[in-house]
């Protein structure tokens, strides 16, 4: 049962993405699920996704926390002093925001409406 305010998900980099899912499935015995060309699903112990969208500068993983209330959560989160990255978007299942912690690591807050 996904919780308000708890680690929900987490995206890894994958600019080669086949290559990224062959070494999970290969290594642990992961299994995917396609979401286009560009990303794929897993649910392993903690649900995430492999991002294989391209991007300039090297990227860390990204944890995702749930919000029952993204608007709500996007002011606690900006109001605590976080930087906002990217504000609320949509993309397939549902809306989130990026932000920078005080230590300067980015995270993204979700919720399915």
């Amino acid at each position: 049962m996904r919780e308000d305010g708890k680690i929900d998900y987490l995206e890894l980099p994958a600019p080669a993405l086949a290559s990224m899912k062959s070494f999970y499935a290969e290594a642990f015995g992961w299994r995917f699920v396609d979401y286009g060309p560009g990303y794929a699903g897993f649910e392993e112990g903690l649900d995430g996704g492999l991002d294989g969208q391209p991007f300039e500068d090297a990227r860390a993983p990204l944890p995702v926390i749930y919000a029952v209330d993204l608007e709500a959560m996007f002011a606690k989160v900006e109001g605590a002093g976080a930087t906002i990255v990217r504000p609320i978007y949509g993309f397939p299942g549902g809306r989130r925001f990026h932000f920078r912690d005080p230590a300067g690591n980015e995270l993204a807050v979700w919720s399915p409406s």
